[in-house]
């Protein structure tokens, strides 16, 4: 049996596509001339599109050019995917302020250091790096929950304060003189 690229059987108004081998019908196929012109050069849109269709790994660009299809990608240290979410951007980001955070904590956790400096220095460094882009993501609940969560960890840890203190995250903000993690989004 053939296989089938927009999921019912073939019949005789259905055409094969060049690339990948599968039949589609005449009227999936959105073919306006007769299918016997288009016969031997029908490409169905699947490979057209090969970012939505599946079993693509490469397009075709030029004479001896590929292109990779890869799920995302990382452009200018933000990432893109291609589900359009801000998912791996925010994970990307995350990682990268607590990067940022691990290579400045002899500074950050140091107690000779007043907090308000301290608070400072986590805003331009830390916080400038962990949210830059941001103004470009279609940012979900649990986006905004796993940022927040992921700096309650470093003001804590800043603060020298363990969650067993029971300190409220607002009461660490001020201690710092941080804004609330959403009012930066």
């Amino acid at each position: 049996m053939a296989e089938v690229v927009c999921g019912r059987g073939i019949g005789n108004n259905s055409i094969e596509s060049t690339s990948c081998q599968k039949w589609v019908h005449r009227k999936c196929s959105c073919i306006k001339d007769s299918m016997y012109k288009v016969m031997k050069t029908f490409v169905c849109r699947r490979c057209m599109n090969p970012v939505t269709g599946t079993g693509c790994t490469s397009v075709v660009i030029g004479a001896n050019a590929n292109l990779e299809i890869v799920d995302k990608f990382c452009y200018l240290g933000d990432m893109l995917s291609v589900d359009k979410g801000a998912d791996a951007a925010v994970e990307t980001r995350i990682q990268t302020g607590w990067k940022k955070f691990r290579q400045l904590a002899p500074l950050l956790t140091n107690k000779d250091i007043l907090l308000m400096v301290r608070g400072r220095l986590y805003i331009s460094c830390v916080q400038s790096s962990m949210f830059h882009g941001s103004e470009t993501w279609p940012v979900k609940k649990k986006n905004e929950v796993a940022l927040q969560r992921a700096e309650i960890r470093m003001l804590r840890w800043m603060c020298g304060i363990k969650l067993q203190d029971r300190v409220p995250s607002k009461g660490l903000r001020e201690r710092l003189g941080l804004d609330d993690t959403i009012s930066v989004l």
